[in-house]
């Protein structure tokens, strides 16, 4: 008997498997045959702490240290740029993250390809990092295997059912008894909850889709900060010495294996391009991924107000990386009955119980 199923080998999941391991017997199943090969291995990203709704900015502070330690941060900074037109969600952003603001001059002494014809206002936060997205899955498997905790790829769930004990779970040839599952099937949780019984909280999978593109003119990038434009409609992140851009796209789809619209990620070249003074005359590489989001936007971590034993571990949509450590240990104590040092009100805020 399993003390605690985890279903999803994305970030959410496997940082699950990393706390939950240490409180009793853990087993997590992967459909796929690798740890975060949907969202979690197709993210931007970056550790922005001003970065989310309230709850999500909790999550963010609590995890910082552990980042630290984990040797998953390297330096990036975060900038915004706008223009007279986008005046009012420029001001918003910059008020709501924190940004500094700096002249022009500045700006373009950090990304050379600014276009100050068009750009006439820009904002900065040095204390933004790249998140070594793939140390810090590993990092957390590790510590689930250290502890006792089993990882299982290429293990789709089939079939869930309710048991006098706890639940019966099918994937694959295999069937596994556990007293609690933890639902962290990213796009698929609400799949999941059904198959289980468990009413859906409603979670809708959001399309990102991202184009890697040469360093512009030539220019070495490794130094440039991210950057976004007013609004999140477009942004532009260095990437091996060359440069993503994303048009910051939210299309509403289905759970799958997402990828890039060819049109929408022309739209969002063509917001990138206004901005900067070096055309975009040839892809690398595109992709997309699905950021899924619980209808008030928040993440949905805890157990189920009716079914207890169905904890979830969901909706991080573009937060899961950066948020994860802070939002494991709040799931952990959650299921521990321990006190948390995240505080009541976001706890509350994160509670499946809003839904009730």
């Amino acid at each position: 008997m399993i003390d605690v199923l985890i279903i999803g080998g994305g970030i959410a999941g496997v940082s699950a498997a990393a706390r939950l391991s240490a409180l009793g017997s853990v087993t997590l199943l992967e459909s796929e045959s690798a740890l975060g090969y949907h969202a979690s291995g197709r993210s931007a990203a970056l550790f922005e702490e001003n970065y989310g709704k309230p709850s999500t900015i909790a999550l963010n502070a609590a995890s910082r240290q552990f980042h630290i330690d984990a040797d998953t941060l390297s330096p990036r900074g975060f900038m915004l740029v706008g223009t007279a037109e986008t005046a009012d969600s420029f001001a918003a952003d910059q008020a709501q993250m924190k940004l500094d603001a700096i002249t022009m001059p500045e700006a373009q002494a950090q990304i050379p390809i600014l276009d100050t014809q068009s750009i006439d206002r820009a904002a900065f936060h040095a204390d933004a990092w790249d998140i070594d997205t793939d140390k810090l899955i590993q990092h957390f498997a590790k510590l689930a295997r250290q502890q006792g905790g089993q990882i299982i790829t290429k293990a789709p769930v089939t079939a869930i059912n309710r048991t006098s004990h706890g639940w019966q779970v099918t994937a694959g040839a295999q069937t596994y008894d556990a007293r609690m599952i933890v639902n962290a099937a990213g796009a698929w949780v609400d799949v999941i909850a059904a198959m289980a019984g468990v009413k859906p909280l409603g979670f809708t999978p959001l399309r990102r889709s991202m184009a890697r593109i040469p360093a512009p003119g030539g220019h070495d990038v490794s130094t440039w900060p991210m950057l976004f434009g007013p609004g999140e409609n477009w942004y532009a992140k260095p990437d091996a010495g060359a440069l993503i851009v994303s048009p910051a796209d939210a299309d509403a789809t289905t759970p799958h294996d997402a990828f890039a619209d060819d049109m929408v990620l022309a739209e969002g070249l063509a917001r990138y391009e206004a901005h900067v003074t070096e055309p975009v005359t040839r892809l690398l590489a595109s992709w997309a991924g699905l950021r899924t989001f619980a209808p008030d936007g928040t993440l949905v971590l805890g157990r189920d107000p009716v079914e207890p034993q169905f904890v979830w571990c969901a909706g991080q949509g573009g937060y899961g990386m950066q948020s994860s450590p802070g939002a494991s240990q709040l799931l952990a104590d959650l299921i521990a009955g321990t006190q948390s040092n995240i505080d009541a009100a976001s706890i509350a805020a994160l509670s499946p119980a809003r839904f009730a």
